[in-house]
């Protein structure tokens, strides 16, 4: 366990360098020293984008989170705005003083610095080039982000900014060894100036069901995470069943492997629907707590169907 201090805060922004710890109205973005680490964050997954589910949704990044056991991956997720007229700056790990530090992200009339990470679908290091706001609508540009068509009207197409558009260098932390050099710009420092907006409770649910999940852990996944993306917050069963049917469909899960775990997703989809209607909608920290623990049994058991050949050939060896 690498040596390290921290405050526990879930997505309190940052918005300064890091080693000012200034508190603002609530009704800003808070500026804290979240967490400093000796060991930098692992490489960004490559990942593809889902598609938006719904109209004025905005796409928010996954990244490199951190906590008792080391960092865990938060996967990247489209979330609705505060209000309309906001976008996500995305949150980055910097370096400084001799060690890792995380500026967690904030909504705000414009997009600020995020440390020069390529984030990919709209977020190639500065600015954002993913859509904007018309009015009270946000126009999606089709040529960088995952939108279905039929469910989202409101696009365009700018393909001058394809360049941008993926996940590239994957370098997930700015200065140090091996990170990105970048600086703000003067727009980013104007927009580091303006009023600022946290994390959405949806978003910092994201965040805490993610800490939850032993995949996420790069010590389990080796920067690999099972589930990078999902379209809503939530969507973790959603995942599951499309990593089933893509071991099916590649021949790495048999009929018997097959049935087994879409047994225990039926169990675990059922146990939410009874807790859900005994609790008003709702899940208690307890059910989210079991039920992340019968998800992570699954999911172990989907990586080890599914790559069980490659663990045949290391026997060999």
């Amino acid at each position: 366990m690498p040596k390290r201090t921290f405050v526990r805060v879930l997505f309190l922004a940052l918005c300064l360098p890091l080693g000012l710890a200034v508190m603002a109205s609530s009704a800003s973005a808070q500026i804290v020293v979240g967490i400093s680490v000796h060991v930098a964050p692992p490489a960004l997954p490559v990942y593809v984008q889902p598609p938006c589910p719904t109209e004025g949704y905005l796409w928010t990044p996954g990244y490199w989170a951190y906590g008792d056991d080391g960092y865990y991956w938060v996967p990247g997720v489209w979330v609705a705005p505060p209000s309309a007229g906001l976008l996500w700056t995305p949150g980055y790990w910097g370096f400084a003083g001799g060690v890792y530090g995380f500026h967690a992200g904030y909504w705000g009339p414009h997009v600020g610095f995020y440390g020069g990470v390529n984030y990919g679908f709209g977020y190639g290091g500065a600015g954002f080039v993913g859509g904007e706001w018309r009015g009270g609508h946000f126009a999606y540009n089709t040529a960088v982000v995952n939108v279905d068509t039929t469910v989202v009207h409101t696009t365009f197409v700018d393909r001058t900014v394809i360049a941008n558009a993926g996940v590239g260098a994957r370098v997930s932390f700015n200065g140090g060894v091996g990170g990105t050099i970048a600086t703000p710009t003067a727009e980013e420092r104007v927009a580091a100036n303006e009023r600022h907006f946290q994390p959405t409770s949806e978003q910092m649910t994201h965040e805490h069901t993610a800490s939850l999940d032993r995949s996420n852990f790069a010590s389990e996944n080796h920067g690999r995470p099972a589930n990078p993306a999902m379209s809503r917050v939530g969507e973790r069963a959603h995942n599951q069943q499309e990593r089933i049917a893509n071991g099916v469909a590649s021949g790495k899960m048999n009929a018997g492997e097959t049935a087994r775990v879409e047994k225990q997703e039926q169990h675990i989809n059922q146990q939410v629907k009874d807790d859900r209607e005994a609790n008003g909608g709702k899940l208690t920290a307890k059910e989210k707590k079991q039920v992340n623990k019968e998800q992570n049994k699954t999911s172990k058991e989907i990586h080890k169907d599914k790559n069980k050949d490659k663990d045949k050939d290391k026997d060999k060896k």
